[in-house]
């Protein structure tokens, strides 16, 4: 492995823009296949604060398959069992995770930095696996209409990378997209999100908080020491919600969340509410000659549902299951790999489809109406039904935890069985 100021090699065979869970998780599998592999993540480190910290059931079981459960649950996280009807919290649950036909029926709440370097240090074990921290990638770099590497720039200057591959992971700002000019369809969403934290040792149930009070709108994740809150509100509003003044979201907070009134009157400063411009949107085409978008670079997620981790990790499982052989092989270097590459996107498209379309609905039908102030609660038929029927909260549970098409890792990937390397004829 390389990292830090070592310094990079000339050429890889996949280059991959963007530490994040499908950079790192694309890295690792590769590596296990033998492929040689260069992670460029711009930062020095993973420690960026209220990144989506949610580890659902397929991901867990993921860490299970390539060997890492044991050491990912050794980590200080929380978990989240259950999730209530808006302002119905401890009686009336939504999804039963519980009631999830997996290893692991939970979702775990772990800081993103502690899942990342975890990850990063596995694959640091591989002896394909490169990864260079303070390397920002710049641009893609063409020779004959064909993508051939990145420029990048770095502690110890400019430089240039060149692979048969680029995988742009590197989120909804992504830098690979742009430079390769791959087109967005861009699905309006009217609500951003303000993330802030109440830190309480009160004991609370392990359960997603929804909260709608007077059209405020918000969601708890109960973590170790502190309540993690989304607070949902008018889109391009950030400069009105930081002018009303650290007083005024103290008692939004404190009418939100009456049990942790005493932490929100803690919150020093404007300083601790970070601001996430909420996007929806995704890729018509996710690829170009030699090079591929997965992830939030592929399809930007509403924060609803905290499934965007979810899918970045399926579409690198899936990436790896279906371009490890064919990098081995050069099969890329020869061809461009456009037909290769189109497969990753016929098959994780179908579930971003689905996923957003239940995000739209939720944002039409739940989370507007609350913030106009209308009641939220939950019809009486649906009660009922749930009541009569709880087993039926698995559905909801299984949508968020599991997804549509959950991948599983490749045999080849896997710690205790099949080959480190990809076979030729391997998928």
């Amino acid at each position: 492995m390389t990292e830090g100021t070592v310094a990079a090699p000339a050429h890889t065979t996949c280059a991959i823009v963007g530490g994040g869970p499908a950079g790192i998780v694309l890295g690792l599998l590769l590596a296990r296949a033998g492929v040689a592999v260069t992670v460029l993540e711009k930062h020095a480190d993973f420690l960026r604060d209220f990144r989506g910290d949610t580890v659902h059931p397929a991901t867990l079981g993921l860490l299970d398959d390539l060997g890492l459960f044991a050491r990912f649950d050794a980590l200080p996280h929380s978990k989240i069992r259950r999730a209530y009807f808006p302002g119905r919290e401890g009686t009336d649950v939504f999804a039963d995770f519980r009631r999830l036909p997996v290893r692991h029926p939970y979702i775990a709440m772990v800081p993103q930095w502690d899942l990342l370097d975890l990850l990063a240090e596995t694959a640091a074990a591989e002896p394909t696996f490169t990864l260079l921290r303070e390397h920002e990638v710049t641009t893609v770099t063409r020779r004959d209409g064909r993508v051939t590497g990145v420029a990048y720039r770095s502690p110890s200057g400019d430089g240039l990378l060149t692979a048969d591959l680029v995988v742009g992971c590197d989120g909804r700002w992504s830098t690979v997209r742009r430079s390769v000019g791959l087109p967005v369809r861009e699905i309006p969403v009217p609500f951003d999100v303000w993330w802030y934290r109440l830190t309480s040792d009160r004991h609370l149930d392990e359960s997603l908080l929804p909260r709608v009070r007077d059209g405020k709108v918000a969601i708890g994740i109960p973590r170790r020491g502190y309540v993690q809150v989304a607070a949902l509100g008018r889109k391009g509003t950030d400069a009105e919600v930081r002018a009303r003044g650290i007083d005024a979201f103290r008692a939004d907070a404190a009418t939100l969340f009456p049990e942790l009134a005493d932490a929100a009157g803690r919150i020093v400063s404007m300083d601790e509410v970070k601001h996430l411009d909420v996007r929806l949107e995704r890729l018509s085409r996710w690829h170009a000659n030699n090079v591929l978008c997965i992830g939030d670079a592929a399809h930007a997620m509403s924060p609803v549902g905290g499934v965007g981790i979810n899918l970045a990790i399926q579409d690198a499982v899936a990436t790896a299951r279906l371009l490890a052989g064919p990098l081995a092989r050069g099969e890329l270097q020869r061809s461009g790999g456009s037909r290769l590459l189109d497969r990753v996107r016929r098959r994780r498209l179908p579930a971003v489809v689905v996923i957003q379309t239940l995000q739209r609905i939720l944002h039409a039908r739940l989370i507007m109406p609350g913030m106009r102030g209308a009641p939220l609660d939950p019809p009486a038929w649906l009660l009922r039904l749930v009541h009569t029927f709880p087993t039926l909260t698995v559905i909801p549970a299984f949508a968020i935890g599991v997804g549509v098409r959950p991948e599983r890792a490749p045999d080849w990937a896997r710690r205790s069985g099949g080959s480190a390397r990809v076979r030729r004829g391997t998928r």
